[in-house]
């Protein structure tokens, strides 16, 4: 992997949105009544991959949070939304933000509380 890539902007938490592009729609996650968005996109600059996350409830303040994992492509593939969380869990690292962390983000690892 090259230096460019090793420091590419989508490293980081707050990358914006033209940043990546859509690589793969997944079906909305409904685990637990969530309807979380559940995408793959991929880096316009360096073409890595990454899985994201994404729910908000509307009858609560404060409880919009995204993650944001690296993803294989042979893996990327074939997840389905009601995978996502677990994969994003076990990732020895991956980014994360929203309202819920009072629009804070960063890198983290282990499990992320997605109900209410």
């Amino acid at each position: 992997m090259s230096v460019a890539a090793q420091t590419c902007r989508c490293m980081s938490a707050d990358a914006q949105y033209d940043q990546f592009r859509t690589w793969r729609d997944l079906e909305p996650d409904i685990t637990d009544g969530r309807y979380a968005d559940v995408e793959i996109s991929q880096c316009v600059t360096c073409d890595r991959l990454w899985l994201g996350y994404a729910v908000e409830y509307e009858s609560f303040s404060k409880s919009g949070r995204w993650a944001r994992g690296e993803i294989e492509a042979d893996r990327a593939a074939t997840i389905n939304s009601e995978e996502a969380t677990d994969y994003l869990a076990a990732l020895p690292t991956y980014l994360y933000g929203g309202s819920y962390f009072d629009g804070q983000s960063g890198a983290r690892c282990g499990s992320m509380r997605w109900d209410p």
